[in-house]
């Protein structure tokens, strides 16, 4: 990934970074560590000749050294300031990359929401039409039943009848139930992706 390379280019160049911080910073102290011990050879020399040219290296030792400090502090300070704008470009780019998977996670689960709901719908319709079937069937199971009460003639093919009336009835009546399970199914199914939606929704907040 982007982010890792760029991180591990960073952490490749700090090592470089330290070790010429700390040349420049050594070369500063000993540029002041020279200037500091020729002023104290000319003193102790007691020539006044020496003690000046010892002090004007001292002050040009010094000088070099506070410019070697400020152009180490002064790179520093834009080399942090460059690490803070990677870092917050991948921490966008990161935030990005997040919210598209929220976005997509959503569309998914609105989707299969809107596919169980359809199945509920087209099983509710099939249960009505079962359930209108069996009441028919039960309309007719009963006038073969008074039919066959009310008629001495013709009893055996009454009876038939209302035999394979009751039995379609008893189809119709599984047929139901059955129906009514495989809804009941599909309505949990469909609490099941709503939850996990509405998980999805509050760990992307």
């Amino acid at each position: 990934m982007p982010s890792q390379q760029s991180q591990q280019s960073q952490a490749s160049r700090t090592p470089a970074r330290r070790r010429q911080r700390s040349t420049r910073l050594v070369v500063a102290v000993a540029l002041l560590v020279v200037g500091a011990a020729l002023v104290a050879g000319a003193l102790v020399s007691s020539s006044s000749a020496l003690t000046a040219v010892a002090a004007v290296v001292a002050v040009l030792a010094g000088a070099a050294a506070t410019r070697i400090t400020h152009s180490e502090l002064v790179q520093a300070r834009r080399e942090a300031a460059r690490d803070r704008a990677v870092q917050a470009q991948e921490y966008r780019a990161l935030t990005e990359r997040r919210t598209a998977e929220s976005a997509a996670f959503a569309a998914d689960m609105k989707r299969k929401i809107a596919d169980r709901e359809e199945a509920i719908d087209v099983l509710e319709r099939a249960l009505s039409t079962a359930q209108r079937a069996a009441a028919d069937q039960s309309l007719k199971r009963g006038q073969e039943a008074r039919r066959a009460d009310a008629a001495e003639r013709g009893r055996d093919a009454a009876e038939r009848g209302r035999d394979e009336a009751e039995s379609r009835a008893a189809e119709a009546i599984v047929r139901v139930a059955e129906l009514e399970a495989e809804i009941d199914v599909v309505r949990a199914e469909l609490d099941a992706l709503r939850a996990s939606a509405a998980r999805g929704a509050h760990r992307s907040a």
